[in-house]
C-alpha cells in the first residue's frame, strides 16, 4: 500500500478524532442548562400556538412563565391550565378573567353604503388595497370574512348581512381574528364587560349618517350624567370610551339614537356583584 496514502488516512483520522473531542468538550463546557419546568409547562399548555398570550407559540410562553411572566395569559387553556401552571411554578392560584372577541361594527350591506361593487379576492386584506375597500365608511367592516377564516376554534361565522358573528361560548380570546382584520373592528374585551360600542369611526353627525345608518354619531348622550349618573363613560375621539364596569347603562342604551351600544349577556360565573345589585334595584323600581 502506498505509504503516502496510509499517512494521509491516519492523519485525517487523527484530525477527525481531535476535532470530535474538541466539539464534545465544547458542547459539555458551554451547554445551556434548560429549566425542566419549561418542558412540564409545554406539556400542559394546549398547543394551539395561537399567539393570544403575546408570544409566538406555547414553547415561548412556557419559557416566559419560568422567567416571571403572568400565568393567566393562555386563553385556550382557561382556568384549569392556570391552576396547573401555578402548581408547577409553586405560585398561588390566580383568578383568570377570560377575554372574548367582539365585532365593533354593525354596518352590513343593508346599513352601510358602498363606493363600488367589489369582485376581487374574497379576503379583507386584499380588498382594502383597492381604495381602502368598497365601503363608503372607511372604518367599516368589509364583510369578506378574513376574521372568520383566521379563527381555529369555529367560534365565528359570517351573518346574512355580511357582518361576522362571534359565538362567545366557543371563543378562547386568542386574538387571531383581531390580527386578521385590516379595519380594526375586532377587539378583545373581558368576559365580564357589560356594554361596548359597535363602531370605531371618529366621524360625527351628518358625516357618519351619509355613509352608515347605525354608526356612532358622537352625540355624547351616553356620557351625559343625566343618563349615566356614575360618570363612567368618557368621550374620546368622538367615541364613548366604555369601561368594563359600566353598570348604570340602561337609560343611555335606550337613548342611543343609532342603537350602537350593545349589551352583552355575561355568563353567570362572571356576572359582577355590582351588576346584579343594579338589576335588582331596577326590577324593584319597576314593580312600584
Amino acid at each position: 500500500m502506498n505509504p503516502v496514502l496510509v499517512t494521509s488516512v491516519v492523519g485525517l483520522g487523527a484530525l477527525g478524532a481531535t476535532f470530535g473531542l474538541i466539539l464534545a468538550f465544547a458542547a459539555k463546557k458551554f451547554a445551556v442548562q434548560v429549566d425542566p419546568r419549561i418542558e412540564e409547562l409545554e406539556e400542559i399548555l394546549p398547543g394551539a400556538n395561537c399567539g393570544g398570550c403575546g408570544y409566538p407559540g406555547c414553547a415561548a410562553y412556557a419559557e416566559a412563565v419560568v422567567k416571571g411572566e403572568d400565568i393567566t395569559k393562555c386563553g385556550p387553556g382557561g382556568q384549569e391550565t392556570v391552576d396547573r401552571i401555578a402548581e408547577i411554578m409553586g405560585l398561588e392560584v390566580s383568578k383568570m378573567v377570560p377575554k372574548v372577541a367582539i365585532v365593533r361594527c354593525r354596518g352590513g350591506d343593508n346599513e352601510a353604503k358602498h363606493k363600488y361593487v367589489y369582485e376581487g379576492i374574497q379576503d379583507c386584506n386584499a380588498a382594502v388595497l383597492l381604495d381602502g375597500g368598497s365601503k363608503a365608511c372607511e372604518y367599516g367592516c368589509l364583510g369578506l370574512g378574513s376574521c372568520v377564516a383566521a379563527c381555529p376554534f369555529d367560534a365565528m361565522a359570517m351573518g346574512d348581512n355580511r357582518i361576522p358573528i362571534v359565538f362567545e361560548d366557543k371563543c378562547t380570546g386568542c386574538g387571531l381574528c383581531v390580527e386578521a382584520c385590516p379595519k380594526g373592528i375586532m377587539e378583545l374585551v373581558p368576559i365580564n364587560q357589560t356594554v361596548y360600542v359597535a363602531c370605531v369611526s371618529p366621524l360625527r353627525g351628518k358625516d357618519i349618517k351619509n355613509v352608515c345608518s347605525v354608526g356612532c354619531t358622537g352625540c355624547t348622550l351616553c356620557a351625559n350624567p343625566k343618563f349615566t349618573p356614575s360618570g363612567k363613560v368618557k368621550m374620546e375621539n368622538n367615541l364613548p370610551n366604555i369601561p368594563p364596569d359600566w353598570f348604570d347603562y340602561k337609560l343611555a342604551v335606550e337613548k342611543c339614537p343609532t342603537k350602537c351600544l350593545i349589551v352583552r349577556e355575561i355568563p353567570e360565573p362572571y356576572r359582577p356583584k355590582e351588576l346584579k345589585e343594579v338589576e335588582e334595584k331596577a326590577e324593584a323600581a319597576a314593580e312600584v
